[in-house]
């Protein structure tokens, strides 16, 4: 019988993924991972849940009582200084740097495909399992059945080499079916609501959380059209491209997008309208690339944010890491800092982080 060590988050998809790999006749290990301390964050006692612990507990709990109901052992890994060095680090640099980062991408490479996975080989595992929304064949990342939910965007910085032992049971699943399941089978994560943004910041107000390692620096908001001073930011690191909500202008911030940030004079830049120009570039180049198709190509698809639709793009390779991904149909709100993920149909065949945004050959000076 082979053996498969399952990430259990303490949520429902988690908790079907280890349910669904049971049913299919493996030895299921549970492994839960802490990777942040929720005293860490400058707050006495971090946030609690209606039943007074806090929330990374409450999901340690909800997974024991999901592994006791399936009948398999759980056990628990403090990753929290493996977070901090890889994830955590990396995620407040890049603010400084005034790019927007994403740190779910990271830690999926750092923590949950490598981290973890050595913790699961000590474990005598021949498969580590996640509740991810991705499929794996023959060595290739696909795209989830349910497009809605599919992960394959955040896995895009896991290597082909961390992927060869990798199941997904979810990938055939949409989700009102992995509640269905959850259900019948009376998990008590049947109805738990989904985790949604940071994992370390939570249902948190973002800006109170993260001034606690980054001081708000106040500054001026100017429409980049304009000159006209608007208002005051709280701090650019509160801020991404294309963001129109919690500008805090007044009447007109309904009509006002972010367009850019000046770091030296501490300027965030608006623009009006979710059509301009301003917004728009067509080209791009990015680093970190993580190659997982068979041969690198000059014509694919790729997205620059996680719900945006897939974007013909033509790829311009500089060296083994940097490409020069252009798109002279234009596309809104390209941040660097984001990932640039690139697909061949249904195939995602690399991920890469954006370094730099263009537009008629020229890097954006605002950006």
């Amino acid at each position: 019988m082979k053996k498969v060590v399952v990430g259990i988050s303490g949520g429902v998809d988690s908790s079907v993924a280890a349910l669904l790999l049971k049913e299919q006749g493996y030895e299921v290990i549970g492994l839960f991972m802490r990777n942040w301390d929720s005293l860490a964050d400058g707050e006495f006692n971090g946030p609690t849940t209606a039943s007074g612990i806090c929330p990374q507990e409450e999901d340690y709990n909800d997974a024991k009582a999901v592994c006791d109901k399936l009948g398999i052992p759980l056990y628990r890994k403090d990753f929290v200084k493996e977070y901090w060095d890889y994830v955590f680090t990396y995620f407040l640099e890049e603010l400084k740097n005034g790019r927007t980062p994403n740190p779910d991408i990271m830690c999926n490479k750092y923590i949950k495909f490598d981290m973890f996975a050595k913790e699961a080989n000590k474990l005598g595992a021949d498969y580590i399992a996640t509740g991810h929304y991705a499929k794996i064949d023959k060595g290739k990342l696909y795209k989830a059945k349910d497009i809605n939910k599919d992960q394959t965007y955040f896995l895009s910085q896991v290597s082909k080499e961390q992927f060869s032992n990798v199941l997904f049971p979810l990938g055939e699943i949409e989700k009102p079916e992995v509640r269905r399941i959850a259900a019948e089978h009376d998990l008590i994560t049947a109805n738990k609501k989904d985790s949604t943004g940071i994992c370390f910041i939570g249902e948190r107000n973002f800006s109170n959380f993260l001034k606690n390692y980054l001081p708000n620096k106040p500054g001026k908001v100017i429409n980049i059209e304009t000159n006209e001073v608007m208002g005051e930011h709280i701090g650019l690191m509160n801020y991404t491209i294309g963001q129109r909500k919690g500008l805090n202008i007044g009447g007109t911030e309904s009509r006002m997008f972010v367009v850019g940030k000046n770091l030296q004079e501490n300027i965030l830049y608006v623009c009006i309208g979710e059509d301009n120009d301003y917004l728009i570039s067509d080209s791009c180049i990015v680093d970190n690339v993580n190659w997982l198709g068979d041969k690198k190509v000059v014509k694919c698809m790729a997205k620059f944010r996680y719900r945006q639709d897939d974007i013909p793009v033509e790829l311009e390779w500089l060296d083994s890491s940097s490409i020069l991904v252009k798109y002279p149909q234009g596309v809104k709100s390209v941040t660097p800092g984001q990932a640039c993920v690139f697909y061949d149909g249904n195939e995602c065949i690399g991920g890469s982080i954006i370094k730099e945004v263009r537009k008629h050959n020229e890097k954006l000076w605002y950006l």
